[in-house]
């Protein structure tokens, strides 16, 4: 089986599932259905669940993607190397990269959420496996945040050498125009979550990825 980071630094495509949106029971029909479109990486973001329920929520994820894909846990570095999941990832409040390398392990991907170049350049040097950059467009899951000045998104790509996953509202209506910028790896949420074919939106956004390889 290949390694957490080299799955890591092959993935483009990389799906967000959000308890927020859906119930763990359609969260988990859409996790087998994209596994059966090809996701690239999964994360579990859960703010509501007692520890126990995302613990089961992740044991339950690890047997369908049975560690041929990254499954990472948000913000609870505990029930992320509890469950024996693949990652961590954090944002800005939670604990520091350097922190949570020390629990996790030097085996395990560890992803940083960053809204600026200095958040981003930080997390690089402080040992980040890959970056989550946005919003980039306005979401339902972060509604104050305003959209970023895309200009910004080229100073990230240009200055940062780790995985960068841009993120925040983008769908397969709107992915285009980031084509121009040279993104080339993105996370999703609703897009993927609330169509009616998971398998066929994964599809979608990943033939869009590839042009953009392509391009």
């Amino acid at each position: 089986m290949r390694s957490n980071k080299k799955l890591l630094a092959a993935a483009k495509l990389y799906l967000i599932l959000d308890t927020q949106v859906l119930d763990y029971g359609p969260l988990l029909q859409v996790l087998k259905d994209s596994v059966r479109g090809g996701i690239d990486i999964v994360q579990l973001r859960d703010k509501k669940g007692s520890t126990k329920e995302i613990l089961d929520f992740c044991r339950i994820v690890l047997k369908i993607t049975k560690h041929k894909l990254p499954f990472i846990v948000n913000d609870r570095a505990d029930l992320a190397f509890f469950s024996g999941a693949e990652g961590l990832h954090l944002g800005q409040e939670d604990l520091d990269c350097q922190q949570a390398r020390k629990m996790m392990g030097q085996d395990k991907i560890i992803g940083v959420s960053c809204q600026n170049l200095e958040h981003a350049l930080k997390a690089q040097a402080q040992g980040a496996d890959y970056i989550g950059f946005g919003s980039v467009f306005q979401t339902q899951t972060k509604p104050g945040r305003e959209k970023m000045d895309l200009d910004l998104l080229q100073k990230v790509i240009r200055r940062v050498k780790i995985p960068v996953f841009h993120i925040g509202g983008i769908n397969r209506g709107n992915i285009g125009q980031l084509i121009p910028l040279g993104v080339t790896r993105v996370a999703v949420c609703r897009d993927i979550l609330l169509a009616k074919d998971a398998a066929k939106a994964v599809n979608e956004l990943k033939l869009k990825l590839r042009r953009v390889a392509r391009s």
